[in-house]
């Protein structure tokens, strides 16, 4: 029998919406839900919450506000919060005035501010109080810069509550005024190499994005219950952007904004949103928590815990392709479920509907391990030149593949493998820079993403590797490093990966030890009170990720397979010289820091 060729290209569900923008949204759930709840947080040991009518009025006021400041249409306005309720009202007040605003990450050095800050010529800058020296010492860098407004303190020029201290602007008027064409934001990559680029965003885009994940989100909420979502990643992410503040303003959901990333598995228990999204290394470490959990427990627990995500697995598996289950199954799935329920509850997960991973590869083993809990678990596929989603199935998971094309979007393999796409997601081009723009999007609309990938029979997506970061050996082997990395991650100490070898004789990796699994391994091992550095160099801890490691390696092919390794002992962090604030690796930066230990591996 000959086998069926696989698909060049693969087509979402057709999409229809009508003209729209975020002030719309914001005035219809004022109208329909004004007294719900719209956005939660913390001050101190209490909660906070601001109703959707409330929420109204204070974008209505800061509109007026910066209004006063002289902004107007076409003006941009730069965002330097952290996840916090001023953040989605200035965003929406700026947007109301058919202003710009451009959330920049907190982390921003000072001369990446001024970077942000000077190439889209903004004219106010909202920040926090412990955020503003960095805006103060390249402000005379910035001459279009005309007011610094501080929340939560004194300083700058002004502060929030005076831009809110005056009558608001009729925001019906206002969102009549909104043009398709408009700007709503102009994303910053964050910038692996070279400069950051500015996506400029339309209204249209976002339009379509969320009209867009309406279609897959099917959610249907216990009675009395409102769709609840957590904000915890850097607003200046376009995952982040669109999931829980201009979907979440479409849909009417409360938000809950958490400041700080460390405090988030508090929030998840605090929160028990609906839907949430995280980069891989928010799902990796979660999983390690759990398996640590549950080692502690002794033995027998782990081969009741292990035989139960087996059950899981086997149900997830059915669901995903509309299968009933077995009757036995589905006795078996009743009694694990309850057992599984409560670890669900513990963190924070037991209300999710849908779990969604992406930004950066994932291992499939924790994809698995989530939909083997019963968490309804699947990636997404995208970036911020098409607003966020290009692929997914929040239903029908296929492991391995980051979905189909999502509703109103093309997507097609072109020769050289590049993944290519087309609609009305596919924002309209950088910021002041046509020479990159004509290299993202040809004359038929495509964008050219940059990542290589695949699609089976059934016109899944599978990503094999950014397009530039492939390593060519020295004998000519093309390698993919993100899928060698992704399964390196799946031994239990290792928490970061990066593999190096372009150019050399064979694969090696620099490995970084779990923070959490390292120490857990001291213990039972009986050498607590070792730190990271120290367990870095011990050698019964090398031996067994060396052990661990031929097992790993026995997934690839003999020029795929990691020969030497080094064991390092620091953590790596969002936003510094090895990972983008949103937790890709900076391989430049990998090689610069570690240039001396990578040479030792080849000595």
């Amino acid at each position: 029998m000959t086998p069926t060729a696989a698909p060049t290209t693969s087509t979402g569900s057709e999409l229809s919406v009508e003209p729209s923008n975020a002030i719309d949204w914001l005035l219809a759930n004022a109208r329909e839900r004004g007294d719900r709840s719209a956005l939660r947080w913390r001050e101190g040991e209490s909660w906070r919450t601001s109703t959707w009518g409330e929420h109204a009025d204070r974008v209505a006021r800061a509109a007026a506000g910066l209004r006063a400041l002289g902004v107007g249409p076409g003006d941009r306005v730069v965002l330097m919060l952290r996840n916090r309720p001023e953040f989605h009202v200035a965003d929406l007040a700026a947007v109301a005035l058919r202003a710009t605003p451009i959330s920049i990450y907190n982390s921003s050095s000072p001369e990446q501010v001024a970077y942000a800050v000077g190439h889209s010529r903004a004219r106010v800058v909202v920040v926090e109080p412990d955020l503003l020296p960095r805006v103060q010492q390249v402000r005379d860098q910035l001459p279009h810069l005309e007011h610094v407004v501080v929340v939560g303190a004194a300083g700058g020029d002004s502060t929030f509550d005076d831009l809110l201290a005056t009558t608001g602007l009729d925001l019906a008027e206002a969102a009549q005024a909104v043009q398709q064409e408009d700007l709503a934001t102009v994303i910053y990559t964050s910038g692996t190499t070279g400069p950051p680029k500015g996506v400029m965003i339309d209204h249209r885009n976002l339009l379509h994005q969320v009209a867009a994940a309406d279609q897959l989100w099917d959610m249907t909420l216990p009675g009395g219950e409102h769709e609840r979502r957590l904000s915890f990643l850097p607003m200046a992410h376009v995952a982040e952007r669109v999931v829980t503040h201009y979907a979440a303003v479409h849909r009417g959901c409360e938000v809950t904004t958490c400041p700080d990333l460390a405090e988030l598995g508090a929030y998840l228990g605090q929160t028990r949103p609906h839907l949430i999204f995280g980069p891989p290394r928010v799902w990796e470490k979660l999983k390690a928590g759990i398996e640590a959990a549950v080692r502690a427990q002794g033995e027998e627990a782990g081969q009741r815990f292990a035989y139960g995500l087996d059950v899981g697995k086997q149900v997830a598996a059915k669901r995903a392709a509309d299968e009933s289950l077995p009757e036995d199954l589905a006795q078996l799935w009743q009694a694990v479920d309850s057992t599984f329920a409560g670890v669900r509850g513990l963190v924070g997960l037991d209300a999710a509907q849908f779990a969604i991973t992406g930004a950066a590869p994932i291992p499939v083993e924790v994809i698995e391990f989530f939909r083997g809990l019963g968490v309804p678990f699947a990636e997404v596929y995208g970036m911020s030149e098409n607003t966020g989603a290009m692929t997914l199935d929040v239903h029908r998971v296929k492991p391995g593949t980051v979905g189909r094309p999502v509703p109103g979007v093309e997507l097609k393999i072109a020769e050289d493998g590049e993944v290519l796409c087309r609609g009305e997601i596919v924002f309209r081009g950088y910021l002041d820079d046509a020479e990159r723009t004509a290299e993202a999007l040809d004359d038929d609309g495509w964008l050219h993403t940059g990542d290589i990938g695949v699609l089976d029979e059934e016109g899944y997506v599978r990503i094999v590797d950014r397009k530039k970061e492939l390593i060519i050996t020295a004998g000519g082997k093309n390698v993919s490093p993100a899928n060698l990395e992704a399964a390196l991650k799946t031994i239990p100490l290792v928490g970061q990966a990066c593999v190096v070898g372009d150019g050399r004789p064979y694969l090696s990796a620099l490995l970084v030890l779990d923070p959490d699994a390292a120490p857990a391994w001291a213990a039972r091992h009986g050498k607590q009170g070792s730190d990271l550095a120290a367990l870095a160099a011990d050698a019964d801890l090398h031996a067994e990720v060396a052990e661990q490691l031929e097992a790993v390696n026995g997934r690839f092919s003999q020029a795929e397979r990691i020969k030497r390794f080094a064991l390092l002992g620091e953590e790596w962090l969002p936003d510094t010289g090895v990972l983008t604030p949103t937790m890709k690796l900076k391989r430049r930066g990998v090689h610069d820091r570690y240039a001396d230990e990578i040479e030792h591996l080849y000595d």
